[in-house]
């Protein structure tokens, strides 16, 4: 199958998409939020710059795209027909990255939580799953 648009503007297209303050991100955020746990974005200092950093609870949490972070056995993490090659290398790159990253944070000591992006589509069962995590009495 080829592709219907041009090079340009696929290009144009894939140069809009944000690495930070996305949708699903917003959406935890006012969730953790809510649930009275306070947080910083976008920690530098820490391996693969988690999305929110929990320092009291020593946790920190990434908000993954299914899509670009392959989460296994979701309906967006699909593959596409074109260059298959191309994204077979991206996809397993990004994968790859995600585990060292995890293990670093590990090793220093860190709770490693990730939340996917088909989560946050049912905030009211993300709000129980972190509810447990953090061990807050739900809203």
């Amino acid at each position: 199958m080829t592709d219907r648009i041009t090079p340009e503007h696929r290009s144009w297209n894939m140069s809009r998409i944000s690495g930070k303050n996305t949708k699903p991100e917003i959406v935890v955020r006012s969730l953790v939020h809510r649930l009275g746990l306070r947080f910083r974005l976008h920690c530098s200092a820490l391996p693969g710059r988690p999305d929110l950093v929990f320092r009291r609870h020593n946790t920190v949490l990434f908000v993954h795209g299914c899509f670009w972070h392959r989460h296994e056995g979701c309906r967006f993490a699909y593959t596409p027909n074109t260059r298959k090659e191309f994204w077979d290398r991206k996809f397993h790159g990004n994968v790859a990255r995600d585990a060292t990253v995890q293990k670093l944070l590990r090793a220093a000591g860190w709770r490693v939580i990730t939340v996917w992006e088909c989560e946050t589509r049912r905030p009211d069962r993300l709000a129980g799953r972190l509810s447990k995590l953090f061990k807050i009495k739900r809203f």
